[in-house]
């Protein structure tokens, strides 16, 4: 087990200071049907291939913004039935995190908060746009974010023995 996956900073809640939710809102929103209207004839066997990328910024003194961007492509039979595009934002309130918590905190705690506003925008998105609804799996941000830390890592180290 390396020190990452070991180090107690990977909690998924803030452990130290104040954390609020300042506000949540719709950043950008889009909805593409490539193929219709013939896709609507086709056999509903969707394949989804999902996207999911964050990013967190200064807004104010104790206040970031993060914003989560969830890409659904949904295809039949080779052909793209939709593309489903949402970017929900969030201000938080965030005072007196110990440095090693701030960046699980904004890249992992927030978007975990924000995704639920993401898969509910995006299954309205696919029902207005004349397909069946469509649920987003859960997902763990915890995790994604040690991955992109540990990537990050290897890549450092990889570029100091070379």
């Amino acid at each position: 087990m390396s020190e990452i996956e070991s180090d107690e900073s990977w909690r998924a809640t803030p452990l130290h200071g104040q954390f609020s939710i300042k506000k949540i809102y719709l950043k950008d929103i889009s909805f593409e049907t490539p193929n219709s209207p013939h896709i609507f004839h086709a056999k509903w066997e969707p394949e989804v291939d999902v996207h999911l990328h964050s990013h967190s910024s200064k807004f104010d003194a104790g206040e970031y913004e993060v914003v989560l961007m969830v890409t659904a492509v949904v295809s039949v039979d080779g052909k793209t039935a939709f593309i489903a595009e949402a970017a929900v934002a969030g201000i938080f309130g965030i005072t007196g995190l110990a440095s090693d918590e701030l960046g699980p905190t904004l890249g992992s705690y927030c978007p975990g908060i924000l995704f639920p506003y993401a898969r509910e925008f995006l299954s309205d998105l696919a029902i207005r746009g004349g397909f069946a609804p469509f649920i987003l799996a859960p997902v763990n941000f915890e995790k994604l974010y040690r991955e992109h830390v540990s990537a990050q890592f290897s890549e450092q180290k990889a570029q100091i023995e070379s």
